[in-house]
């Protein structure tokens, strides 16, 4: 019986997970891949969770001097014998992650930058010992052992360490530097972008650029920067994007890894909704899943069989790139957004080159973001020679539905006029006025459930939409989805004085038969007896009111109880 190896949820240590006992899925040809098309310096931009720190780990368990050659054993790289005898365990190597680079200030984001640079310096210490380093380099390394937070010195470091690296192996270092852009995105949140770019961008020029230490270097991150921000006069740099073909299947699960992952687990049974929750990124030529969550959904599945997809990936951001974009998106933009809601692709002139500073200064900037960062997918070119952009997979889509939902809050609630006059409508009976205002909330949203799902979906919408509505009344009782009567009524209110009660029934026009759509609503509402609770209550007038909603319009039908 085959061995059920553990889910390696959030772990990113190579080592850690072929030693372990933990499921990995065997990326590691990528290491042939990239000897054989070897660049001075390589960097690959993927979002986040698509398995970059876990392949630079293991990386630097290949290169380095001294590793666990076994950690391989059975593995695809070792199918590549000569270049496995020619590489493997055969140089220094410097490996330093920046994602942990951040603070409200730079001198506290300093400070975290300074850590990790002194635990590199540590992992190294060994060369002290030897007579390779003369008294002041000692010196010197002891004062990073130490700690500095001397931009100057910090710049320095990665450098000098691959010099003394050198002088001690009297070979040339392998530096990876994993999420290089990360402290630039916490700068720029926190107002110290200068400061940080001109910082990160003295320490690679250092360690990259003319630097006869170096053999080569892999760097990762979420978006490339522009190099006259970054990587100034950095001409041996080679950028592996999400739109490359190359390295395509090394980022992310493909559909045979989930397929063999579910096989192994005993959850092919649920491979359809791994598909329409988790797949659809497409990386160069190549259609992957989030590795992190297919993990976890494995994870949850073999704990309950009855578990429901969750969304994992967006739990682990605040998604702001969403929420701004939608903030500064004109009506035209929202009509775009809705085509994507609705399962449409979008055609769009990429910008991959933009500084943090640029990300927020337009709309088509963010297009760029969002993809680079996995909001949204390539589908391919499109007529005009850009980029066919669009929704990859049902997890994504329930983030802009989220956040529009949070958008459309905040917009309703800032209009305090309009949605009294709103509610007053309803007590006075007056359907003309609830339809006016009504129509021109419906207008002013962005519609996430008018197409391609059922009816039952697209009413709830509309219905979440008046409730949000209604709910400006802080002194009336409102509840959805009460029971009364023969079944369950969508929306009943009541005022705290029991003068008034109302009752209403949402119904899709399909087609735009509003109609029949309100003669249906009515029927139901009276066929039902909605009203019985509101008897039991001794509300003292009771009115029923039936909604028909077709795209953004809505007609409105009122009865009163006699």
């Amino acid at each position: 019986m085959e061995k059920k190896l553990k889910l390696p949820i959030g772990i990113e240590s190579f080592s850690k997970i072929r030693l372990n006992d933990y499921y990995y899925v065997d990326k590691t040809f990528i290491i042939a891949d990239l000897l054989n098309n070897l660049g001075e310096v390589n960097l690959f931009t993927r979002p986040r969770r698509f398995g970059k720190s876990l392949n630079m780990d293991m990386l630097k368990c290949f290169f380095e001097v001294g590793q666990d050659k076994t950690l391989f054993d059975g593995l695809k790289i070792m199918s590549e014998t000569a270049l496995c005898n020619e590489y493997m365990g055969r140089s220094p190597v410097i490996s330093v992650s920046l994602k942990g680079v951040s603070g409200l200030n730079f001198e506290e984001a300093k400070a975290r930058l300074s850590k990790i640079i002194k635990l590199e310096f540590n992992r190294h210490k060994h060369i002290l010992n030897s007579d390779k380093l003369d008294d002041y380099e000692k010196d010197e390394y002891r004062k990073y052992l130490k700690g500095t937070t001397d931009s100057a010195e910090l710049s320095s470091s990665i450098w000098l360490l691959s010099r003394w690296l050198k002088n001690y192996y009297s070979k040339s270092v392998v530096i990876l530097i994993d999420e290089y852009d990360v402290p630039l995105d916490k700068a720029h949140e926190n107002g110290y972008y200068n400061e940080m770019a001109n910082l990160i961008g003295n320490m690679l020029n250092q360690a990259l650029k003319t630097n006869d230490c170096l053999n080569f270097a892999v760097l990762t991150g979420c978006l490339r920067v522009s190099k006259e921000s970054i990587f100034t006069g950095l001409n041996n740099l080679r950028i592996f994007s999400i739109l490359n073909v190359q390295f395509d299947e090394y980022f992310g699960f493909t559909d045979s890894e989930v397929v063999h992952m579910l096989e192994f687990y005993g959850l092919s049974e649920h491979y359809n909704t791994f598909k329409e929750w988790y797949d659809g990124y497409r990386f160069g030529k190549t259609d992957v899943y989030c590795p992190w969550d297919v993990i976890n959904y494995c994870c949850d599945l073999r704990a309950d069989s009855e578990a429901e997809p969750a969304d994992y990936w967006s739990n682990t951001s605040g998604n702001s790139i969403v929420r701004k974009f939608i903030d500064i998106s004109d009506i035209h933009v929202r009509n775009e957004l809705e085509t994507l809601i609705q399962g449409g692709a979008l055609e769009k002139e990429i910008h991959q080159e933009l500084t943090y500073d640029d990300i927020y200064d337009s709309v088509d900037n963010l297009w760029s973001v969002m993809l680079m960062t996995g909001y949204l997918t390539n589908r391919g070119k499109g007529r005009n020679g850009g980029i066919l952009l669009s929704i990859p997979n049902r997890e994504v889509n329930n983030i802009f539905e989220k956040q529009i939902k949070v958008w459309f809050d905040r917009k309703i609630r800032s209009d305090v006029p309009k949605l009294d006059a709103f509610c007053q409508a309803f007590i006075n009976g007056d359907c003309q006025t609830i339809e006016k205002i009504f129509n021109f909330y419906l207008q002013s949203t962005i519609s996430v459930r008018d197409t391609n799902v059922s009816i039952a979906k697209k009413e709830n919408f509309y219905h979440g939409i008046l409730l949000g509505l209604l709910r400006h009344r802080g002194d009336w009782t409102i509840k959805s989805n009460v029971e009364s009567g023969d079944g369950y009524s969508d929306i009943l209110l009541e005022t705290l004085d029991g003068s008034l009660g109302i009752v209403i029934e949402v119904k899709y026009a399909e087609n735009g038969k509003f109609s029949l759509a309100l003669d249906v609503g009515m029927q139901q509402i009276n066929n039902r007896n909605y009203v019985e609770i509101l008897h039991s209550h001794s509300v003292g007038r009771i009115l029923k009111i039936a909604v028909a909603c077709y795209i953004k319009r809505c007609q409105v039908k009122l009865e009163e109880e006699k």
